[in-house]
């Protein structure tokens, strides 16, 4: 027998057996228990072989899982857009951090048990934890590049496996797994673990900071506006806000102290005015481009915010507009082209009444216009989103005539990245834009004219969108969750 057929020991952490719960609070506490104990058994061996020990053979601790199953076709209340499953038969999903979505997982266990009136089960799933993300939370722990150790990395631990981490379920493509169970929510541990650790690489914030309302922006300047706003939210006890994060994870609660200067700028620095209960605000600047607007989207959408918004600059189409004025997306001409592989360009992305009518009233609070006079500033319409920046360049009798005929009023490179995402993910989403320039009518975006419409306006458009989402913080949670967003077969979790 060759040293090859000889089968490596395989070492796993010892673990309770499956349990039915009928407290979501119990239910969760037994999952941060089970996670805990595998990674903590990841990362000890992990740490002891790095150190100079020998292995023995693999290590292998697996995800915690949540088992549902449900026996009768019993209606459930059909206004909530989640919290129940269709009809009978057994739902699953691996769960990872439990820690960080302690509150999501009670919430929507709850909402399961009140539903169906049966308990879910917890236990260990049969998916390997890959040792990249076991020691995601520990700071001081990194795995070597492939070659950098003696041995073999993956013959001693799990790795990613990026075959199984994907958007099928979202997609609606997943299959049942091979004991018949259906998807209990729309991300799997691994697709999780996966968007954390782009996270915490592209914005430099843990996703630990991340906020249940999150703003895009494509400018600067915005982040500057965003944070002289979380300066006097701080400096108001009243005002709920308890701290401001800025990339590198540095927080601050006094409104007078500096955010530490960054030797590195990440791709899409994110800062976090926080709030109790993960109800304040993160802003993301995804800078210009609809491939940023995905990667950003992709990612935060493991986090299952209730809603994120675009406030940023576009150029108007319209003679009758000006610089300054707002455009309030009802529609989206998608011609970004980073998303037609997963959503269709056909398939229709639908204004979401709750979120419009937050972004209208809050626009009227800050300008201070109501009715008719509001037509002043804003205007309502389809959104086109392009992926050439320098689409003025082109011959533009064919570009032209395509806006003319959607009736577009504004052109950008990310609004409809972000709707459609929002869309595909489930998550509520809202576009309000401000006019920069208007290449049309010979009003170009130029540093002299820029200076001045960046100093009066871009105050007044942030403050607008944090509005809106404290509009949107009040509203209870089945409301925000459109049953637009649902499709035919939907996971019970949100």
């Amino acid at each position: 027998m060759s040293r090859d057929d000889i089968t490596p020991a395989v070492f796993s952490p010892e673990h309770p057996a499956p349990e039915a719960f009928a407290d979501a609070a119990a239910a969760v506490e037994r999952l941060c228990e089970l996670h805990a104990t595998a990674t903590h058994f990841l990362t000890g061996h992990f740490t002891r072989i790095l150190a100079g020990a020998a292995p023995e053979g693999r290590f292998r601790a697996f995800y915690p899982e949540i088992r549902l199953t449900v026996t009768s076709y019993a209606k459930t209340d059909s206004r909530l857009s989640f919290g129940h499953v269709a009809e009978p038969g057994t739902y699953a999903t691996t769960v990872t951090r439990p820690d960080l979505f302690r509150n999501y997982l009670v919430q929507q266990i709850d909402l399961i048990l009140r539903s169906h009136g049966v308990p879910v089960t917890i236990g260990l799933s049969g998916t390997p934890i890959p040792i990249h993300f076991a020691v995601a939370g520990e700071p001081d722990l990194q795995v070597p590049q492939e070659g950098a150790l003696e041995f073999p990395l993956r013959d001693i631990f799990d790795v990613p496996d990026l075959s199984s981490t994907n958007d099928d379920i979202v997609n609606g493509m997943a299959p049942r797994a091979p004991d018949g169970a259906a998807p209990l929510a729309p991300f799997s541990a691994q697709r999780v673990d996966y968007s954390l650790a782009r996270l915490a690489h592209y914005t430099a914030t843990d996703p630990v900071h991340f906020q249940n309302h999150v703003l895009f922006t494509n400018y600067q300047f915005y982040v500057d506006e965003f944070e002289a706003f979380a300066r006097k939210a701080l400096a108001d006890p009243a005002s709920g806000y308890t701290a401001l994060v800025g990339p590198g994870n540095a927080v601050i609660t006094d409104p007078d102290a500096p955010l530490p200067a960054l030797t590195r700028i990440p791709q899409m620095p994110s800062y976090h005015l926080k709030r109790e209960g993960g109800s304040g605000i993160t802003l993301v600047n995804i800078g210009v481009g609809p491939s940023n607007a995905k990667t950003a989207t992709d990612h935060i959408a493991v986090l299952r915010p209730h809603a994120w918004l675009m406030v940023g600059h576009c150029a108007g189409l319209r003679n009758s507009q000006r610089l300054g004025d707002f455009v309030l997306a009802h529609a989206y001409l998608r011609e970004d082209n980073v998303l037609n592989d997963d959503l269709p360009i056909w398939v229709p992305i639908p204004a979401l009444a709750e979120i419009q009518i937050a972004l209208q009233e809050a626009v009227a609070e800050i300008t201070r216009l109501e009715g008719f006079e509001l037509k002043r500033i804003m205007r309502t319409g389809t959104v086109a989103t392009i992926d050439n920046r320098n689409w003025e360049l082109r011959d533009q009798s064919g570009p032209v005539r395509r806006l003319s005929l959607s009736r577009a009023i504004a052109l950008d490179m990310e609004s409809a990245t972000i709707a459609a995402n929002g869309f595909r993910f489930r998550v509520p989403y809202g576009t309000l834009l401000c006019v920069s320039d208007k290449p049309l009518h010979g009003e170009l975006k130029l540093p002299g004219m820029a200076t001045d419409f960046y100093r009066t306006q871009v105050s007044r458009h942030l403050l607008i969108g944090v509005r809106a989402m404290e509009r949107l913080r009040e509203m209870p949670l089945e409301r925000i969750h459109s049953r637009k967003l649902r499709s035919f077969e939907e996971t019970a979790f949100l």
